[in-house]
């Protein structure tokens, strides 16, 4: 059984005892052991620490169904499986263990799930709904199948914070759209301090940060990594901004676009593709280290193959050309993975704010689906603040992958503002989808895409989004009252 491996893999007896220590040291007196959903919610279940080892190895359960959010559809069914399904059971990974900074009786743990052990077919395997397992094993995949390559990605979490009105909903920005105004981004000192003290003693190791050029919007970055460790650590940051919300009695807004007329809140991710490397400890200032050892280290070193192989300093090595080739012939599959939701193609719509239109790639050109930002790394930049990291990773992997094997050649650069040349170049580039209807049909169309999504995943994800853009087509919003109402005779 694939559970069975998974408990008694090597050395894992010792991370757990490392764990108890950690436990016993730190006074920890509550763990959560949790999972992510295919919309990248944080799900799981808490157990006082003292069951530590028990759960270490038999795990939780919890109903297949929480892998999509347990939340049913237009006709009243659970999303993606039944209340007669039988129960995952998740696993927890030692390596990811860490004390909550705003209550340190709390640990957080992140865990690998699995098909049930009594499960009448295919008992305690991989549950393939299971998101984050997937990119651990593709990402493991591509290993295996590329001498060693490994892909790593740095994120650019753009996030709004609003204020909440008496009612409790959103009263606007907590501060105005002035991008990268000093002053602005002093106005919300205490709450990116804030962010910065927990994402640090979770292991975050923070760079930069600036105001964008939305209400209340910040982005706040730490420094790339293994793609799967990336995507914890974005989901780290997330799980951290809504504790600082809660603690300021305001709201961290993941949405991408709340307000009109302004810029959305993307998530460009960086990518690059490396031979080689090796953990290193990152030191934060952290005394004691408040976890596992191994959060506080980065994959370091190694050869990057995008980086420039002839005079030309712009140009990508061959593995970066094949890559870019990779990802461009595959952007109209991938969007739906980096643009979830209705929203997120408000921000695609709304042209003029650096948003994707074509799949096409340029030097710096922010106008471009993806930029060449710097030598050695792709600026992928269809995928706002909503998207789950671990789907569109993988998709990023498994079109990467394509791209590498059939040495895709993505063409010559576009250095033209695209908004420009809109009529000129739909002759040249595929257009990205303008709606979720239109991104679940490409990603559909698109088998390399979709082999992203093995398994139970593919039809879990597609029962979802086919099921919210069908709710989003069936509701009467403000718009229809206000255009229609009036409308005869």
């Amino acid at each position: 059984m694939d559970i069975e491996a998974f408990v008694n893999q090597e050395g894992r007896d010792a991370l757990v005892n490392d764990v108890r220590k950690k436990i016993d040291e730190l006074g920890i007196t509550y763990v959560y052991y949790q999972f992510v959903s295919l919309t990248g919610r944080i799900m799981g279940k808490g157990a006082p620490a003292d069951h530590w080892e028990t759960f270490a190895e038999r795990g939780f359960q919890l109903v297949y169904g929480s892998t999509a959010n347990l939340f049913m559809d237009r006709g009243g069914s659970y999303i993606g499986y039944g209340p007669e399904d039988w129960e995952l059971v998740g696993i927890p990974e030692p390596e990811t263990f860490v004390q909550l900074p705003w209550d340190k009786r709390v640990a957080r743990v992140f865990c690998t799930l699995f098909r049930g052990r009594e499960h009448p077919e295919n008992a305690g395997s991989f549950l393939t709904s299971d998101c984050r397992g997937n990119l651990r094993r593709i990402h493991q995949q591509f290993k295996d199948e590329h001498g060693g390559l490994n892909l790593r990605v740095g994120t650019e979490p753009e996030m709004m914070w609003l204020k909440r009105g008496e009612d409790g909903k959103p009263a606007g920005g907590y501060s105005r759209p002035y991008c990268y105004h000093i002053d602005q981004f002093e106005s919300l000192r205490p709450v990116y301090l804030q962010v910065i003290e927990y994402a640090r003693a979770m292991g975050l190791d923070m760079i930069q940060g600036d105001h964008e050029d939305a209400p209340g919007q910040l982005e706040l970055n730490f420094t790339f990594d293994e793609v799967m460790r990336n995507a914890d650590k974005l989901t780290t940051y997330r799980q951290i901004c809504a504790q600082v919300a809660r603690e300021h009695d305001i709201i961290a807004c993941f949405m991408p676009k709340p307000f009109m007329n302004v810029s959305a809140s993307a998530c460009h991710t960086n990518l690059s593709v490396w031979r080689g490397g090796e953990y290193q400890p990152t030191p934060l200032g952290n005394a004691p280290l408040p976890g596992a050892d191994d959060i506080f280290t980065l994959l370091k070193g190694g050869e990057n193959t995008f980086l420039p192989e002839t005079d030309n300093p712009r140009k990508p090595g061959q593995i970066g050309l094949y890559a870019m080739g990779g990802l461009l012939e595959h952007s109209r599959g991938l969007t739906v993975l980096g643009c979830q939701t209705v929203n997120s193609y408000r921000r695609l719509l709304d042209l003029g704010f650096w948003a994707p239109y074509y799949a096409n790639w340029g030097y710096q050109n922010r106008t471009a689906g993806i930029r060449n930002s710097a030598p050695g790394r792709f600026e992928y930049k269809a995928v706002d603040s909503a998207h789950n990291p671990y789907l569109l990773c993988a998709g990023i992997l498994k079109a990467i992958d394509d791209g590498i094997k059939r040495e895709l050649d993505p063409g010559p650069p576009e250095q033209r503002n695209i908004y420009d040349h809109l009529d000129e170049m739909k002759e040249k580039y595929a257009r990205l989808p303008m709606s979720l209807g239109e991104a679940i049909d490409a990603f559909d169309e698109d088998e390399v895409a979709k082999s992203a999504l093995p398994g139970e995943m593919y039809h879990v994800f597609m029962h979802y989004k086919r099921d919210e853009w069908e709710k989003f087509l069936a509701t009467v919003t403000e718009w229809d009252i206000e255009t229609y109402m009036d409308c005869l005779p």
